[in-house]
């Protein structure tokens, strides 16, 4: 039997940056899709309806909570999992707040974090 591999989508404006995540997921036995903005991002998950979205907060058209909310609303919201440059304490309570999982700094993002927020 073969099992099926989860999807993930990058939502993030940096290539390099989706470049280095892609890697790290795709270790993780994940099949990664990306967009550079958060309009692609939400038609991106209405198209392909992956399991988990990493969330870039610092877009440029839309901000990472605002694509949180409008992905939490869909008929089967993806476990998103905001990431930015900067700290999650320089969000204050946007983070806790939002309907995202949780926060991973881009400088700690690893397989064993994205596992951890996925509960596994």
């Amino acid at each position: 039997m073969i099992a099926t591999m989860p999807e993930a989508l990058i939502i993030d404006d940096s290539a390099s940056f989706r470049a280095s995540a892609r890697s790290l997921l795709e270790a993780e036995g994940f099949g990664v899709s990306e967009a550079a903005t958060g309009v692609e991002g939400i038609e991106a998950v209405r198209q392909h309806r992956p399991e988990l979205v990493l969330l870039d907060i610092q877009l440029p058209d839309l901000d990472g909570f605002e694509v949180a909310e409008r992905l939490a609303q869909l008929e089967w919201p993806p476990t998103v999992i905001l990431i930015s440059t900067r700290d999650g304490a320089d969000y204050g309570s946007l983070v806790s707040s939002s309907p995202a999982r949780g926060f991973i700094p881009k400088s700690e993002l690893s397989g064993a974090a994205v596992r951890s927020m996925l509960g596994e």
